[in-house]
Order: structure tokens, then C-alpha cells, then sequence
């Protein structure tokens, strides 16, 4: 594909036929998207890509640019006479309106068609999101109709909306039935849903029935489960997940293939896109490159931790994105003072100890790793070489300078290589916890190796919590972290590499279906609030129905 961004958009049936899809497995979204069914699974039994991850350091305000280098990886790819695929999480509408924007890259390494793709896109955040609050409904019907012996006190499903709506942080439902039904519960954000965990992790349609069934909502009066299944909702809440299930098939700006499927945040969720995508992506590509949300500590621990485990597959090796800028943040420089001066090797020097963390991490999985090193204006080709010297010194296969915003996939053709060039060994990882390691073991394995944290505590209610766990069976689950991004600690204003701190853990929330145990810490929350000025209020419509002002 020439140039470094479509003029025009390609049929998406064309990027199908490309991939080796049969007829049969597209559905035709409109032109532009589709989606693919489970069928090539069947079809295709042997995965065959280089499997590459693409992780970062803590974000910062600036944004590291973590997308748009995976997009522009995979079109770098290409470039090369490639098939490459990228697989990334779908939008939730939270972020669009609220801060933080789609996350469907930008420039000349952007998700197409665009803004469809932050917006209702091919409706698997709805169908999500119909699926939980139908198993809330038939809660509240249950005791309602005093169907079981659910104790409402033990309750402990929400509902869920796809917008950030602090107001819905806490509230009484119920009223106005009868006293049984009174009761105090929350609204989460789609993304946290368990719904949208178990859809991410599900390998197949059976596969994802049998979450959907064990999913635990409360307990009995005498203390047991209370599950989907025994409600009678995992049947269709199911139904209502069967499109939902097939990965959404897309275009980056030079035309070759992307799969955008589920949206789990990385903060509070698993971080990734679907496994059924990258188990179908590795079966049509050469490359796939697939990304995780935020850092090493978060999205690439979930990665390795619960995706991996789930699909069967492990990463060839792991891309590392930073930026000149970022670690001056890191290393305690303002923005204003980033955006106003110039070149500040000291404050990159005070930096680096972040990016050197993040190596460590993926030393600790055994991955090989190269650095990605997104370049913008302001960067002096001093800092740049500094940069490029500290992250081989730390460790790094490689590392090598991206321009794919500006440049597009000619502008990530150094980091292809240097990623081909690693990728060369078998894949496999190491994991910091094994699935026997009681809760709390595996809780201080990752805060402690990963984070550096020097100690972990459970609060008083985290305890009550895990003694429930523990008389139930449910303590040998693996682990979902939900902490800050911006920190390797779980204070939000702790740059740089912190070590010994003390971790609180507030709450556990089990997620018996998508197969882990959620640890809450710090005051991470899991309904976002809006900001003082949200991004909403500068979205609009022209005269001709065209969608302004989507990030």
C-alpha cells in the first residue's frame, strides 16, 4: 500500500479475502467492518504467527502514544510483505466523552472507520451490558418473588452503564416493592463487568455458556453460592452474546487488518482484547501484534497472568513504548516545563529508573523485549541517543526510534526489524505466581516483584472477604490487580520507581466466571467519574449527519 495513510478506505471484504477468510465467515457490518465467526477455528487448527506484545512505562498526561505504535507496528509489517494482524480492545464511551478518547491510535497509524469505532460500533458493549443488568433484573425478581433463599445482604452483583457516571457509585434500589427488595448496590462501568471479562477470556460458545453459569451473585441464607445458572440467566444471557463473541474485523490507515474486540480496562480489568481474536489472528497471520493496557505492572502482568493462561499461547516478544517526555515526567519535571523548554538530559536521567522497572518485568517473564522509543518534536537527538543507550544497557534486545504518527508504517520499519530479530526463540514465559500459591501469596508475588512494593496489607474488610473465599474454594483462583496506571504504586502521585512501599488491599471481588478473584487497591474505582471539562461538550453533528469533534 503506498503512501502512508488511505485516501480511501478499502472494503473490509477485501482485507477478508487477503487474510484467506472464506465468504462464509464474514458478516458485513456496512462496508467498512465486519465481523468473523468462530468457524475458522475449526477450520484453521494450527497457529502459525509471531506473536509480539506491546506493553509500556507508567502513562503519563501526555499519553505515550502505546496504540498508535502498535497500529503502526503492525503496518510496518506489512510493508515488509507481511500479513500482519493487530488486535486491540474496543472503545468504551466512558473515556470518548469523558478524557482519554477513543484509544484507536492517530495520524498516519489510526483504527478505520472512524468514529464508528468509538461510538456504537457493532454493539458489543450494549450486548454486554443487556447481558449483565439482565442477570440484575432477575435478582431483584428472585427476591422479589421470594424464588430462592438468596440472602440480600450477600449480594453482590451491580448493574452497569457504558459512561462515566459517578452519581451511580452508590445507590438503594428497590423501592416501592416490598422491604425484601430494598437494598443497596452500585452501577460499574461496562468495562469492568464481569460480562465483559468472561467474553474477552472465552475461547468458544460452550466455553463462554459455562462461565456464564458459574458466575457468583451472592450467597444463601446458610452461606453457600448463588450462581447465574441457579437463577436461570446464563441461557440468555448468553443469547444475547452470540454476535458479541465474534471478533470485529477492521482497517488501520494503510489498509492492512486489525481486530478490535472486547474492552476490559486495563486498570481495574484484564487489559486486553479478546482471546477468540488472537486465536483466530494467529491462525490468518505472520505477525500478530497485540497490545495491553498501560504498563508492565498492569496490562502485561494480566497478559501473561490470566490472557496466556486462558488462550494457550505466549508471546514471541514484548515491545516496550516510552517516550523522551514521559520520563521526564517520571522523573519529576512538570509538563508545563516539558512543553516550554528544551533539551533536559537530567531530567531524562532522573527518569529512567521507571523504564528500567519495566524492563525488569519482562526480564522476570522471560521475554525477550525492544524498546520503542516514540519521537515527537520536542525531542533533541541527544536525548534520543541517551534513551536508546540506557534501555540496551538495562536489557533490551534493541531499541529503536518509531515516527509511525507522522510517517506512518515507513516510520516503525526500524522497530519491525528489531522485533523480527528477537522474536526468534520459542515462545514461552515464566509466571510470577503459580495457581495453588494461596490468595494472598499470589497478591504479594506480584506487589513485590513487579511493583516493588515492600509490604502488602489487607484491610479489615479484605480479610472478611478472604475468609469467605478461602470456606468456599474459591481462594486458588488467579488474580486480577485494580490499581492506578499512572504509578507502579498504588498512590497516583508516586512517579518514578518507588520501592518499599506498603500496598492496601480495600476489597476482593470474586469473578468466579471469567476464573479470577478481582484485589482492589488503593481508591481505584470501577464507576469513573467525568472531569470539569468532559470531552462531551465539544462533540457534535454537522447539516449532513457527519459526527464532529470524536477523539
Amino acid at each position: 500500500m503506498s503512501g502512508t495513510q488511505l485516501k480511501k478506505l478499502r472494503p473490509v471484504s477485501e482485507i477478508a479475502n487477503e487474510l484467506g477468510l472464506l465468504p462464509e465467515e464474514v458478516e458485513l457490518y456496512g462496508p467498512y467492518k465486519a465481523k468473523i465467526t468462530l468457524d475458522v477455528l475449526a477450520r484453521l487448527d494450527t497457529p502459525r504467527a509471531r506473536y509480539i506484545l506491546v506493553t509500556g512505562i507508567n502513562p503519563t498526561p501526555f499519553g505515550e502514544g502505546k496504540t498508535t505504535v502498535s497500529i503502526g507496528l503492525g503496518q510496518a509489517f506489512g510493508r515488509f510483505g507481511l500479513r500482519s494482524i493487530v488486535t486491540v480492545r474496543q472503545s468504551s464511551m466512558g473515556p470518548v466523552f469523558g478524557t482519554k478518547g477513543a484509544g484507536a491510535g492517530g495520524g498516519a497509524a489510526q483504527l478505520h472507520p472512524f468514529p464508528d469505532l468509538a461510538l456504537h460500533f457493532t454493539g458489543d458493549l450494549h450486548a454486554v451490558t443487556s447481558a449483565h443488568n439482565l442477570l440484575a433484573a432477575l435478582i431483584d425478581n428472585a427476591l422479589y418473588h421470594d424464588a430462592i433463599p438468596l440472602d440480600p445482604r450477600t449480594i453482590t452483583w451491580p448493574r452497569v452503564l457504558d459512561l462515566n457516571d459517578r452519581a451511580l457509585r452508590q445507590l438503594i434500589v428497590g423501592l416501592g416493592e416490598t422491604p425484601r427488595t430494598i437494598r443497596a448496590t452500585r452501577f460499574d462501568i461496562t468495562p469492568a463487568s464481569e460480562v465483559m471479562a468472561i467474553l474477552a477470556l472465552a475461547r468458544d460458545y460452550h466455553d463462554l455458556r459455562q462461565r456464564l453459569g458459574q458466575i457468583v451473585v451472592g450467597r444463601t441464607w446458610q452461606g453457600q453460592a448463588v450462581t447465574a445458572e441457579d437463577l436461570g440467566g446464563a441461557g440468555a444471557m448468553a443469547a444475547l452474546l452470540v454476535d458479541a463473541l465474534k471478533p470485529n474485523l477492521v482497517q488501520t490507515s494503510e489498509g492492512t487488518a486489525a481486530f478490535v474486540h472486547t474492552g476490559p480496562f486495563g486498570n481495574i480489568g484484564t487489559g486486553t482484547s479478546s482471546v477468540v481474536a488472537d486465536l483466530i489472528a494467529v491462525r490468518l497471520a505472520d505477525v500478530v501484534v497485540t497490545e495491553a493496557g498501560f504498563g508492565t505492572d498492569l496490562g502485561a502482568e494480566k497478559f501473561f497472568h490470566l490472557k496466556c493462561r486462558a488462550s494457550g499461547l505466549a508471546p514471541h516478544a514484548a515491545v516496550l513504548v516510552t517516550s523522551v517526555r514521559a520520563l521526564k515526567v517520571q522523573g519529576g519535571k512538570s509538563i508545563r516545563d516539558i512543553e516550554t523548554g528544551g533539551e533536559d538530559l537530567a531530567a531524562l536521567e532522573a527518569g529512567l529508573p521507571n523504564l528500567y522497572k519495566h524492563l525488569e518485568n519482562l526480564r522476570i517473564f522471560g521475554v525477550p523485549a525492544v524498546v520503542a522509543i516514540n519521537r515527537f518534536p520536542t525531542d533533541t537527538p541527544r536525548e534520543i541517543e541517551r534513551l536508546a543507550q540506557a534501555a540496551r544497557e538495562a536489557g533490551a534486545c534493541d531499541a529503536a526510534v518509531v515516527e509511525v504518527f507522522a510517517r506512518g508504517g515507513e516510520g516503525g520499519l526500524d522497530l519491525a526489524r528489531a522485533v523480527l530479530h528477537a522474536a526468534q526463540e520459542s515462545p514461552a514465559f515464566r509466571p510470577v505466581y503459580e495457581l495453588d500459591w494461596p490468595l494472598e501469596r499470589k497478591v504479594e508475588a506480584v506487589a513485590r516483584t513487579l511493583y516493588g512494593a515492600g509490604a502488602v496489607r489487607f484491610s479489615p474488610v479484605a480479610k472478611r472477604q478472604l475468609d469467605d473465599l478461602v470456606r468456599l474454594g474459591y481462594d486458588r483462583l488467579p488474580i486480577c490487580m485494580a490499581k492506578t496506571a499512572q504509578s507502579l504504586s498504588a498512590d497516583p502521585n508516586v512517579l518514578g520507581r518507588p520501592e518499599g512501599f506498603t500496598v492496601e488491599v480495600r476489597e476482593l471481588r470474586l469473578f468466579a466466571g471469567a476464573g479470577y478473584v478481582v484485589v482492589l487497591l488503593g481508591d481505584i474505582q470501577t464507576m469513573p467519574g467525568l472531569g470539569r471539562h468532559p470531552r462531551a461538550a465539544h462533540i457534535d453533528i454537522d447539516e449532513h449527519g457527519r459526527i464532529l469533534g470524536v477523539s
